[in-house]
Formats: structure tokens, sequence, C-alpha cells
């Protein structure tokens, strides 16, 4: 089973969020590449992680993160978290930072994947540089599906379609010097449907103004997490 790449899906250009970030990350100029752990002298402190520019609230996304140095440490993981996820594990506290708790979903490079601070053994572990791991986020269904140099994991998690908050892609590590770069990232062409809402978000003065309008709880919902991220796109500083 090879990753959705080409049939229906289009690019796109979010990037890693400079907002959304632990003090211990850096970004390059581009925002594609994150360094964990870069203080020459203190090294890892704990657990650093970073969020991507953008949240997902329906429709299907595929993004891959290639691993520019092995990985090594405690914990490195790939996966998606709410804007509630935490970012930073500090006093020297090691851990798998994506799983922690309910509000992320997270693969380590050891070959588990974590939810609600419980792991289950996913695949094999994966040491080398240049290792690209695939997310595959199904809103539809409510899916999330990992690759491993675009070769099928197998399906990790289900239900995410009943989250109540736009999910985002996230990394984090514990180790100093994991370097992680962002690849493709595409999205299902959107629907008449999200076209629709997108506009309608973008035309709102206030998010509070969604609740006036004569539409379904669920639909209301979408709306107002897409009015969040459009009016947090807004506020984002350009670089």
């Amino acid at each position: 089973m090879k990753p959705p790449l080409l049939q229906g899906f289009v690019e796109e250009t979010w990037t890693w969020s400079s907002d959304g970030l632990s003090s211990d990350t850096e970004l390059s100029p581009c925002r594609r590449d994150v360094y964990f752990h870069t203080d020459p002298v203190l090294e890892s402190c704990g657990t650093a992680g970073v969020r991507g520019s953008t949240g997902f609230v329906q429709g299907e996304h595929y993004w891959e993160v290639e691993f520019l140095e092995p990985a090594s440490g405690y914990s490195v993981m790939v996966g998606v978290g709410t804007s509630k996820a935490a970012l930073h594990a500090g006093s020297y506290e090691y851990i798998n930072l994506l799983g922690k708790d309910t509000e992320s979903w997270g693969l380590s490079y050891k070959g588990t994947f974590w939810h609600r601070c419980s792991s289950r053994q996913y695949t094999e572990p994966f040491y080398d540089r240049g290792t690209v791991i695939g997310v595959h986020l199904n809103l539809k269904e409510g899916t999330l599906t990992f690759y491993k140099n675009r070769q099928c994991l197998g399906l990790a998690f289900t239900g995410l379609h009943k989250v109540l908050s736009p999910l985002y892609p996230m990394v984090s590590s514990t180790a100093p010097g994991i370097e992680l770069s962002l690849g493709l990232r595409s999205s299902t062409l959107p629907t008449l449907e999200e076209r629709c809402l997108s506009t309608l978000a973008h035309g709102l003065a206030k998010k509070d103004l969604v609740d006036l309008l004569p539409l379904p709880v669920a639909v209301r919902w979408k709306l107002k997490s897409l009015k969040e991220g459009c009016d947090r796109d807004a506020l984002a500083p350009e670089l």
C-alpha cells in the first residue's frame, strides 16, 4: 500500500510554527527544518517539541518527516496533537512527549505508538539517517497511519474525527543533535462544503458570531475551528 501522493491530492505549504515550539528547539529560516537541544553546554535538559503552522479539522492530509541525523536518546517522535498538547518538559524530564495525555498521538523511533500515556508495539525501531516517516491523517475516517520510506506500517489510531479541536503535525525529541526536516506535504482537494466554510470563516468578524448562524452543531464546530485558524494566521508574525 503506497501513500496517497498523487490522485486527488494537492501540495501544501505549511511549515513548523515559529510560535508553537519549545525553547529548546530552533528552526531553519524556511521553517522546514527543526533542530533540538542546540545549547553546546547544557545540551538536553528535558524534552522539546514543535507543532506545524496549520491545524486540520477535515479532509485527508499526508506529510513526510526526514531524519537528517540518526535517531537516538530516550525518545524522538512524530505525530499529531491539538493546540493544548505539551511542547516542552523541562527539569531533566525525558519522556515520550507525543501521547503523554489525551491531547496528542505519537510514534517513537523505537517502534511504539503512544496515546493517553500508554503504548503498544507498532513496528520495528528505525535508527538510520535519512529515514523518512510519512503521516496520513484521514479526518473523514478518523484514522492515523504511518509510513516508513513510503511503505505502509499499518493503521495506528482511530477515532480522531471525534476530537473537537484542530489537529496539528508535531515532532519531539529528548536527544541533542537531532535534526528533522519536512518533506512532501499534501492534502485532498477541498469539497464544496469545505470551500463554503472557509469563505464564511474569513468573512466573519468574530468567532462568537458562528452561534447565530442557522447551521447544525457539527457544522458550527467546524466553522469555529476554521475561524480560530484564520485568526491565528492573521496574528502570526511574518518572517
